[in-house]
């Protein structure tokens, strides 16, 4: 029986990761986070603390559980914290992944690794896997730089692209711009809105499918795993007010530079899924499908 690792199972990646291969009982799964398990349902998998930024701890438990696949789902992904706590960001984002790397290499497991749109400098989007990366901020640099450890030095390897992924947990812990932008907008909540940053938002549900392709199918080298719609930040936040008929006179439209965010953001990402439709069969759903997706798990 196949096993695959997950890493920051307790957060939304992780999640719905194990949301889909708990319906596979032909794949053993073992989740790892730091500290207690927060995933509701505690049978059919095995659950094992890990912190990732420990070397001897990611060795220890990889070793103990040998798994044939590790998909890394951990990261420091707040923009404006990785800016103003680089050490802390590169602990996780960089030294884990080295740590991740060696113990996969050890192991014989192939990585999946999460990375970002943040790594290209947003001048010419929508992007392919074959452009060239040149980040405007921390996180983007520290996201490129495990990029190339793993492309230097893992035997084996897959990286996964993404971006903004929205969806829900099962606590409701934490907030995604579709439930922003409802919860601001029921309550009559007037909000600033930038109209110069494109993006192609990603259903977690979605990115974890792909994820799951690239496993399956042990496809190495680089995917773009997003959403298919691409579109201005103003318009996620009108789509959203259109389809729960929302007032849209509240939505104030303002430009990136009035934020004074710690961190630069690039204006034009989004991504172009011709390989990763050819090679996986990834097809991710509509910007107003995913919507659905996950109110019908708000309830």
């Amino acid at each position: 029986m196949k096993k695959v690792l997950i890493t920051g199972s307790n957060g939304l990646l992780g999640q719905k990761l194990l949301d889909l291969y708990l319906t596979n009982d032909k794949i053993k799964i073992i989740a790892t986070a730091r500290g207690a398990n927060r995933y509701p349902i505690k049978a059919g998998y095995t659950y094992t603390s890990m912190d990732i930024t420990d070397e001897t701890s990611v060795q220890q438990v990889i070793a103990e559980h040998t798994p044939d696949c590790i998909i890394n789902t951990a990261a420091m992904t707040n923009v404006d914290i990785c800016e103003s706590d680089k050490e802390g960001c590169d602990k996780l984002n960089i030294d884990a992944v080295s740590y991740l790397v060696k113990a996969a290499n050890a192991n014989n497991a192939h990585l999946i690794h999460l990375s970002t749109d943040f790594i290209f400098d947003g001048k010419n989007g929508p992007y392919t896997e074959e452009d060239e990366p040149n980040p405007l901020s921390h996180y983007g640099l520290s996201k490129l730089k495990s990029e190339t450890i793993i492309q230097e030095k893992c035997n084996k390897w897959s990286i996964a692209r993404t971006v903004l992924v929205y969806g829900v947990v099962q606590d409701m812990s934490r907030s995604n711009i579709v439930l922003w932008a409802k919860g601001a907008l029921e309550k009559g909540q007037p909000i600033n809105v930038v109209n110069d940053q494109f993006r192609s938002p990603t259903l977690a549900e979605d990115l974890a499918k792909g994820c799951q392709l690239v496993e399956e199918k042990e496809a190495e080298g680089i995917y773009n795993i997003s959403g298919k719609d691409q579109m201005s930040i103003l318009e996620i936040v009108h789509r959203v007010a259109d389809y729960f008929k929302l007032d849209k006179s509240i939505i104030s439209v303002v430009s990136s530079s009035t934020l004074n965010q710690a961190a630069k953001r690039p204006p034009l990402t989004g991504f172009d899924l011709t390989k990763s439709r050819k090679v996986l069969g990834y097809e991710p759903r509509s910007f107003e499908e995913g919507i659905a997706v996950l109110m019908e798990q708000v309830g």
